[in-house]
């Protein structure tokens, strides 16, 4: 494993450069996959002790790089996967599992030579994901995510207290409450407010989506610990899986967000979502930790 090694060996010569310098320089890489930026860090080149705070400060718009959160890639400890992913919010809170994410790491260790793989299985707090890469000329130009199996709990729960129509809750190994309606832009003030209803003890996305003239699924997001953001793998996921079961689409939709397209599979065979977008490089630099 040469490549491994030499990774080592850099984080010991960074390790000796940051005391002999007496720096904190942490090297961090920008993506974002359909709009939904994060930034990424190498955690066999740098150590990151406190996530939480990090994210919180690096993900501050004005006075840091400006995000929806923190993305901690790894090793992984277990065989069945080949990498680790971690996820903070821009709040600090710790997310199960984000597919846009979830592309950005297939792009990121396949772009920069760490693995020559083109199917990676991805440890995330939500199990093992795997992720195909689609790769033209050296460059990976989109992902699926086999994003595993829909949980369907509280179907068309019923939140009088709100005012509002009926929504479905899905399970993508994090929590979403599914609201179709004519108004997708109630996301901000409604969005707030349900993230937090006692319904969702652990908090919820919320997605707010209207089946468009030309079939497609409009949709914005209001993501626990982030607030509006311009998309949601997670939640297209799940509003697809929500179109489905309630008779509004068949297995497949595309789902249009603020920040581009996503293409929704939810197979008959064996019942996993099937997640298709891309992933983009935004910028890299230093920061302090």
């Amino acid at each position: 494993m040469p490549y491994l090694c030499s990774r080592k060996q850099t984080k010991r010569k960074q390790n000796d450069q940051k005391i002999n310098k007496m720096t904190t320089l942490v090297h961090f890489t920008k993506m974002h996959g359909a709009g939904n930026d994060y930034i990424y860090v190498d955690t066999l080149l740098y150590n990151i002790p406190d996530p939480a705070e990090v994210a919180r400060r690096w993900s501050a718009p004005h006075t840091g790089i400006g995000s929806d959160g923190l993305v901690l890639i790894g090793d992984s400890n277990i065989p069945e996967a080949d990498f680790s992913m971690r996820i903070f919010n821009a709040d600090g809170s710790e997310a199960m599992m984000c597919g846009n994410a979830s592309r950005c790491i297939g792009k990121y260790l396949y772009e920069k030579g760490i693995t020559t793989k083109e199917e990676i299985r991805l440890l995330t707090r939500s199990g093992v994901k795997v992720l195909k890469l689609h790769v033209t000329d050296g460059k990976v130009e989109s992902v699926t995510v086999d994003m595993g199996e829909p949980q369907l709990e509280n179907t068309e729960q019923f939140l009088p207290s709100r005012g509002l129509d009926k929504g479905t809750f899905v399970s993508m190994g994090n929590p979403h409450y599914v609201i179709f309606t004519d108004d997708v832009d109630q996301v901000g003030e409604t969005g707030r407010k349900l993230e937090n209803h006692p319904a969702f003890p652990q908090r919820c996305n919320i997605e707010f989506a209207n089946i468009l003239p030309d079939g497609r699924i409009r949709m914005r997001v209001w993501e626990r610990g982030s607030g509006i953001t311009m998309a949601c793998g997670t939640g297209a996921c799940a509003t697809a899986v929500a179109a489905t079961v309630t008779q509004r689409k068949g297995r497949e939709s595309i789902l249009l967000m603020d920040g581009g397209e996503l293409r929704i599979r939810w197979d008959e065979t064996d019942n996993h979502v099937y997640m298709t977008g891309p992933a983009e490089f935004v910028f890299e630099g230093d920061i302090e930790l």
